[in-house]
């Protein structure tokens, strides 16, 4: 047996294992897919995986949601809360890499060190600090807790990101620009940002998703069903009493993941463009 087909042999044995493990990780949300499209009455007894009678009543009444508020209310709520997410971090994250990657002021490096301190704080030590100061602006059931610290660049693993894309883009090219008369944001709109389009996808694909599944953040600031997300929307289907409408939530649930399987396959390629000329710059 000659190198070659050894080589083929062992790519092939090598390809079915993977296949084997990503089915397995997939299994539990092919399931899901599955389920349903099942009768409510028959989701957990019956053992196999395809229905014996496909349904799209689950579809039907799932949208129709809870009381008088439809869970097309959910999605609209969720999609404005992660747009204008995704717009503050992209701009304003942006703007704050790009200070600490090419502006020089005093105490830059001070001030990069506390930013990277942060991100080894757990969010819930601030948790208590940030609703108090939340309540005094009467911003409880409310959007604004959840938008307006985006405006301050407050994730800092994205500041992070952006700066080591940054620092590896020539700077012969700021020169050229300010030769050319271009102020310092001439150079940062100009120049940075159009080059950091991978690093920036990678952030909006990231803060979307974060924010999108966001629960704990959600649960907390929002109070009347009216502005509940898709992730509160879907905890309204269980029943503490026992007596819970699962059909109807996996059907919605399979709904709340498509906008992300879109968004990442859709972005794919400029995501992992991101990541792999981030972090290896110095």
């Amino acid at each position: 047996m000659n190198r070659k087909t050894v080589n083929f042999l062992n790519a092939g044995i090598a390809n079915i294992i993977i296949i084997f493990f990503g089915i397995l990780m997939l299994y539990p949300v092919i399931w899901l897919i599955m389920a349903s499209f099942k009768q409510g009455s028959v989701i957990f007894s019956d053992p196999g995986l395809l229905p014996k009678v496909w349904t799209f009543e689950n579809y039907i009444k799932g949208w129709g949601g809870i009381g008088i508020v439809s869970f097309g209310t959910f999605f609209k709520n969720s999609f404005v809360i992660c747009s204008l997410c995704l717009l503050c971090n992209a701009a304003f994250c942006s703007l704050t890499a790009y200070a600490f990657a090419r502006l020089e002021f005093p105490g830059r490096k001070l001030w990069f060190a506390v930013m990277m301190i942060t991100l080894m704080l757990p969010s819930h030590v601030t948790t208590i600090p940030r609703y108090i100061i939340f309540r005094s602006f009467g911003w409880i059931d409310t959007f604004l807790p959840l938008i307006v610290p985006k405006l301050f660049a407050t994730d800092a693993f994205f500041i992070f990101l952006l700066v080591q894309f940054i620092r590896g883009l020539p700077k012969d090219l700021d020169e050229s620009a300010y030769i050319d008369g271009c102020g310092k944001f001439g150079i940062y709109a100009k120049i940075i940002l159009p080059l950091s389009v991978p690093a920036l996808i990678t952030t909006v694909l990231f803060t979307f998703l974060w924010t999108w599944d966001d629960f704990f953040n959600q649960l907390l600031y929002l109070n009347s069903p009216q502005r509940y997300t898709i992730p509160m929307g879907l905890r309204l289907f269980l029943d503490s009493s026992g007596i819970s409408s699962w059909g109807s939530m996996f059907a919605m649930s399979v709904l709340s993941i498509l906008p992300c399987f879109i968004l990442f396959f859709s972005l794919q390629k400029y995501f992992v463009q991101g990541i792999s000329t981030t972090g290896i710059k110095g």
